[in-house]
């Protein structure tokens, strides 16, 4: 990972144009090709980003420019260096997967097993599913192919459905998944999360994880 901290300009071109002026940020560039701009505020949200696989040009030493391409597509990030003030690169060692405790991880694993819990039809593609904010839970298809993430829960709440949105926001990106559809999948379900995620076209499932291992009678409600 090199991490970067300069006083730039960025210009994005692609699906629009928006330009970040002058002013000291911080870049991220992992060894993904994924490129982040933060500044110091605003919360963990970069300003603008790029996801792999990207080209990367450096011009200049020390930089003056940066040009960050993606190889499919024409989006492109052009950030011309007026000072740096610190340059950095990190050797990381392969990290473990995110953990997840108890109730949770069981149904996570018990949903990958037999995915058609969530919604008819569903099968896994994959689990722990890359995106730049974090992994989805599962990535699956339907019976017509269409892709559908899957966020597992103990307990779904507000927070959850708004978790699962912001991941769907970064998966349709890729014009691969599109339309991609969302599905949140818990023991119980709240009632406020229920009308938020059905008024955002987000499907929920309660499910039991004695009926997932095969030691009661199916008892699945399903939106």
């Amino acid at each position: 990972m090199r991490l970067i901290v300069a006083r730039c300009e960025v210009r994005y071109t692609g699906r629009l144009s928006a330009v970040l002026s002058e002013a000291l940020r911080l870049l991220v560039f992992k060894s993904d090709g994924s490129v982040m701009v933060h500044a110091d505020s605003g919360g963990y949200k970069p300003l603008n980003w790029m996801t792999p696989p990207t080209a990367i040009d450096v011009e200049g030493s020390p930089i003056e420019r940066i040009v960050v391409r993606k190889l499919k597509g024409d989006e492109q990030l052009e950030i011309d260096v007026a000072e740096v003030l610190s340059d950095v690169e990190h050797e990381m060692a392969e990290a473990a997967g995110l953990q997840k405790e108890g109730v949770e991880a069981h149904l996570q694993e018990a949903l990958a097993a037999a995915p058609w819990h969530c919604a008819e039809g569903l099968r896994l593609v994959r689990r722990e599913w890359p995106t730049d904010i974090g992994p989805v839970d599962l990535m699956c298809r339907d019976q017509d192919s269409r892709w559908v993430a899957v966020e597992v829960k103990r307990i779904g709440t507000i927070d959850a459905v708004e978790q699962l949105t912001r991941y769907l926001e970064r998966l349709r990106i890729d014009p691969e998944l599109a339309g991609c559809r969302g599905v949140l999948a818990a023991s119980l379900v709240k009632p406020q999360a229920r009308a938020l995620a059905e008024s955002r076209e987000i499907g929920w499932v309660e499910v039991d994880l004695a009926v997932l291992n095969g030691d009661a009678e199916p008892a699945l409600t399903l939106f």
